[in-house]
């Protein structure tokens, strides 16, 4: 698990507000019904963000993230993985996780992201012009896989992820990708991210990839004193790769 209930979302370096915000349901092209949560911007800047929790699916941490975002300007919607194994129910500390992430797929999850982003281009979702993913660990990875998933997306934004679980989609990536990695993230070691960075390069990929020196896993969380510098950086950059990508 990469955040548990007590984590927090650090701030913005732009802050508007949320115009509204809240839980809802949506329904993937496959019948899924699988529980999301939007936040809208109060100041929209026509970009929306599709939010891929790590291993633990929709919690409160993913949720402060959208509100964030659209405090930003960023239309966000925050999803939940387990619609199909688990029903749509609380995902708090206490939730069994594993046995569910591990009957997930590329393909549903693709298919649930899909779900996503046409909520974020209708009228309810804000109508936003350009649509990214962002996510962490378990969600980093799924978010830069994102990538291959033929939705068009501007760019695909993750944290920790591990790059063993894109292998064999790097060919068929088409979106640039920001990768953000904790240097002392004791779940993949660098060289793993070297050795990514190099197959996304031989590949054509456009990619930016920062190592956070020092920084253990989950470190994007305000009660880390010590790395509020890497999460506001890591703020500037993915505020950075929208504006750049929208």
């Amino acid at each position: 698990m990469c955040y548990s209930d007590d984590a927090r979302v650090p701030l913005p370096p732009i802050s508007g507000g949320a115009a509204d915000h809240g839980e809802f349901e949506l329904t993937a092209a496959d019948g899924n019904r699988f529980a999301a949560y939007f936040a809208r911007a109060d100041k929209p800047s026509g970009a929306g963000m599709v939010v891929m929790p790590d291993v633990r699916g929709l919690h409160e941490f993913y949720k402060e993230l959208a509100r964030r975002f659209a405090e930003s300007g960023v239309d966000s919607v925050a999803i939940d993985y387990f619609g199909r194994t688990a029903g749509i129910g609380d995902r708090s500390d206490g939730f069994e996780y594993m046995p569910h992430v591990e009957q997930t797929t590329t393909e549903t999850m693709a298919s649930d992201v899909a779900a996503a982003v046409a909520y974020l281009k209708s009228k309810d979702g804000g109508a936003v012009k350009s649509v990214f993913t962002v996510g962490f660990c378990f969600g980093g990875s799924s978010s830069w896989n994102q990538s291959a998933s033929g939705l068009g997306l501007n760019g695909c934004i993750g944290f920790y992820g591990r790059p063993q679980r894109s292998e064999g989609l790097v060919g068929k990536m088409t979106s640039p990708l920001l990768m953000l990695i904790a240097g002392a993230d004791a779940a993949t070691p660098p060289e793993k991210f070297s050795a990514f960075d190099k197959e996304l390069t031989a590949a054509g990929v456009p990619h930016e990839m920062h190592i956070y020196e020092g920084a253990p896993h989950s470190f994007f969380d305000r009660t880390f004193d010590k790395w509020k510098d890497a999460c506001d950086d890591a703020w500037r950059r993915m505020l950075g790769f929208i504006k750049a990508n929208g």
